[in-house]
């Protein structure tokens, strides 16, 4: 089992970096790598590089969101809209909660992570008491929390004067500072922070434990006498509420407000399932899967401007990769909880 996990991982991971090796060997093909790379880690004062690592943040954020509900078992694909409305929430208390920059920040936090956390229970309130699945209750939730966003920012809280859907910006003094020189900004040592904690927690708590027996089978957790009922909104919380902070730095960090669909064009939320499931849900692995998807994108930029390949090329490597995690990954999903449930 263990061994199989493993090889779904190194499998795809084997072919690309082949492929790279390949492209590299040919003097034709050797500007489109060159240009690839330029575009994930180079630039001057290497700014696709802090462009790389600014949306591996957020990717990062959500890969641990999702992380945490599949290690239990439970099929959350609802994170989009409790990103959507952690960001939106946190933009609303940034720019119309007065107070001292450090106060709305703080409570800003606070409130993004309410946010998602009350989409993610509803979602596990639909499952347990309206009989929907988790899996559709929680995609169907995306919808309405992408569209009351986009409500909000197109009329109530709009800023008229940029012209844009878009809210007014947030109080200057509460954004997360930069990195000197860098357009990344210190939502990613709250991410990585995050992400420390979520793995820590998962291999040395009594919860971590629990959750992950939760996840290998259902019936042995119920049977071994855990607090099943109280696991499941548990781990339904602490993914809403990671989700919701990715949200935060999200508007906090680079955009200092929040504009229509910047959290859902990007796919972020997509893209850290599959970054999930192609790390076969092994949280010391999933980082490294992440950092991976962050640089598909921007380094398809780089090959594009560079090498005059269409960008959409990093999309189709990433779908042909969650087509094959189509198969792989719904077997690492079912496999252990099938009967159980």
């Amino acid at each position: 089992m263990i061994r199989s996990r493993y090889v779904s991982i190194i499998a795809p991971l084997a072919i690309i970096f082949l492929g790279v090796l390949t492209l590299l060997a040919i003097p034709q093909t050797r500007p489109v790598v060159e240009g690839f790379l330029n575009g994930a880690f180079g630039g001057r004062n290497h700014f696709n590089l802090f462009s790389t690592l600014a949306r591996f943040s957020i990717l990062l954020g959500m890969a641990m969101s999702v992380l945490v509900s599949f290690r239990a078992g439970l099929l959350n694909i609802g994170g989009e809209g409790q990103l959507v409305l952690g960001g939106l929430t946190a933009a609303l208390v940034g720019v119309y909660l007065p107070g001292p920059p450090l106060y709305v920040s703080v409570v800003a936090l606070l409130a993004a992570m309410t946010a998602g956390a009350s989409w993610a229970v509803l979602a596990g309130l639909l499952d347990r008491v309206a009989k929907v699945p988790l899996l559709i209750g929680s995609l169907l939730l995306n919808y309405p929390a992408s569209y009351l966003a986009s409500y909000f920012v197109s009329h109530p809280f709009r800023d008229v004067a940029s012209g844009a859907t878009q809210t007014h910006r947030i109080m200057t003094e509460a954004r997360l500072p930069r990195f000197p020189g860098t357009i990344l900004d210190y939502g990613i040592l709250l991410i990585g922070a995050t992400a420390i904690l979520v793995i820590a927690l998962e291999k040395t708590s009594v919860f971590g434990y629990r959750v992950r027996m939760q996840g290998y089978s259902y019936g042995f957790a119920r049977t071994s006498g855990f607090p099943t009922g109280a696991l499941y909104y548990r781990t339904l919380i602490i993914s809403g509420m990671i989700a919701g902070m990715t949200g935060y730095t999200a508007v906090f960090g680079l955009n200092q407000r929040y504009i229509d669909g910047m959290l859902t064009i990007p796919l972020y939320t997509w893209t850290a399932i599959a970054a999930v499931l192609l790390a076969a849900i092994i949280p010391l692995i999933t980082p490294v899967t992440a950092f991976f998807f962050a640089m598909l994108a921007t380094g398809a930029i780089g090959m594009e401007r560079s090498a005059d390949i269409p960008r959409e090329i990093g999309q189709i490597v990433q779908a042909v990769i969650v087509l094959y995690l189509a198969g792989v990954g719904g077997k690492m999903l079912s496999g252990g909880t099938k009967e159980d449930h």
